[in-house]
């Protein structure tokens, strides 16, 4: 972003950094807990992973002890409302609106055709890899775009599709800014005390893309059947500035505050993300029971079965599937009655290669998969943080993540006190 604010590229986020400085802030140390489902949990609740103990995309449903910021200012009398905040579970009594992510699921607060949409978005988003689409989700998401998109926005719009006609990753990009036309639209008209918007593309194009920046001045580069020439990382920078830049003129008199939880850093090596076509033909093939399977991001997904005894031959079955180069095709964790599990093979399927267990042997493992990406970024514990109600010449170098909870709290005046492990009950 500096890279690219130094020329000029992003004015809005520049003139907010001018302004108010960039402060970092720091979360987990161990990389496997550096994961944005386990981050915004922490923003969310202002507790480090170690207290609230939410590891895995959509097990925060099954946390009602935990208290997120909407709760707790709607319990100080505060009206709230949310887009898509990752990992979030809507648990507030009346807000204004709320939009689940696309991942996690749960209810939605808001009018019908903004309960559509999140149907159609949350579709769209899960079965990106394959390329799937259902008709009604495209009927819904123009319904979406008729009813939300800001004409301010409409010749960005004609761009985007444009660009995505020819380039995947720029769906993405037509989604965030749907999103955030739903946010400032709701925001408008429902005027609540405290908004949340949560933005994915730039997250997931830099996963797959950053060696494509024109600002990336490492080593590697992606072979050229996967090679973007158009620097998507740019074009999804540009989407936000000018979003940001839209939020900011809007309301001139409220705080804002943009944050990353977390970056990315050029991954060291070749790694391929793949997803499973179709999951519960997959598991039904290898003579695994289960009750039903729920697709999670990328890799992941949950599979739920009737009680702990099916869940445990399941997770048995699971872990000896192995591809015929003798590489364990998942990774799974035992919840009980259901098990998170990820698809895991990291090289490029040959076409040729199997797959199976010591009972039953298939063929066709790649065809059995959809491509993702080829991981160009990996995570890194230090995040960044934008407060116009800092000054650049005073604000703090560094904060913990955590403290996200208490500046937002603090802003409003209370609750006096909230117990350090912010626990219900």
């Amino acid at each position: 972003m500096k890279s690219y604010c130094s020329s000029g590229k992003l004015p809005a986020l520049d003139r907010l950094i001018r302004a108010h400085g960039l402060i970092e802030t720091t979360s987990e140390q161990a990389y496997e807990k550096l994961e944005p489902w386990i981050q915004w949990v922490t923003a969310h609740t202002g507790l480090t992973f170690e207290n609230h103990k939410v590891s895995r995309l959509g097990d925060v449903i099954d946390r009602p002890d935990l208290r997120q910021l909407w709760e707790v200012l709607e319990d100080n009398g505060q009206s709230v409302g949310a887009i898509s905040p990752m990992n979030a579970r809507n648990a507030c009594q009346s807000p204004a609106f709320f939009v689940p992510d696309p991942w996690t699921g749960g209810s939605v607060v808001g009018s019908p055709i903004l309960r559509r949409l999140y149907s159609a978005i949350s579709q769209l988003v899960k079965d990106n890899a394959q390329g799937r689409v259902e008709k009604s989700s495209l009927v819904w998401l123009g319904v979406g775009l008729i009813r939300y998109a800001r004409p301010v926005n409409y010749a960005l719009y004609l761009s985007i599709i444009a660009l995505a006609i020819r380039n995947r990753w720029a769906r993405a990009l037509i989604l965030d800014l749907l999103l955030a036309d739903v946010f400032m639209c709701e925001t408008r008209s429902h005027d609540p005390d405290f908004t949340t918007l949560f933005l994915n593309a730039a997250a997931h194009i830099q996963h797959h893309h950053l060696f494509d920046s024109t600002v990336y001045s490492g080593p590697h580069r992606n072979p050229d059947w996967y090679h973007e020439p158009k620097d998507p990382v740019l074009h999804v920078y540009q989407l936000y500035d000018k979003v940001i830049g839209q939020i900011a003129k809007a309301f001139p008199n409220h705080r804002l505050m943009v944050a990353t939880a977390l970056h990315q850093i050029p991954h060291s090596e070749k790694f391929f993300y793949w997803r499973l076509l179709h999951h519960q033909n997959f598991l039904s093939e290898l003579g695994i029971t289960f009750e039903r399977v729920e697709p999670r991001m990328s890799r992941d997904f949950l599979v739920v079965c009737r009680d702990a005894q099916e869940a445990e031959r399941a997770q048995l079955s699971l872990a000896e599937v192995r591809a015929d180069d003798g590489t364990i095709l998942f990774s799974v964790d035992n919840r009980g009655s259901s098990l998170f599990v990820m698809l895991q093979y990291s090289a490029d399927i040959p076409t040729t290669l199997g797959y199976g267990t010591t009972m039953r042997r298939f063929t066709g493992l790649r065809a059995k998969c959809a491509f993702v990406a080829i991981k160009n970024g990996a995570h890194d514990g230090t995040g960044y943080l934008i407060d116009t109600n800092e000054t650049s010449d005073r604000r703090p170098n560094q904060v913990p993540l955590t403290s996200l909870f208490d500046r937002v709290i603090d802003h409003f005046g209370g609750p006096a006190a909230i117990p350090k492990d912010n626990l219900a009950g």
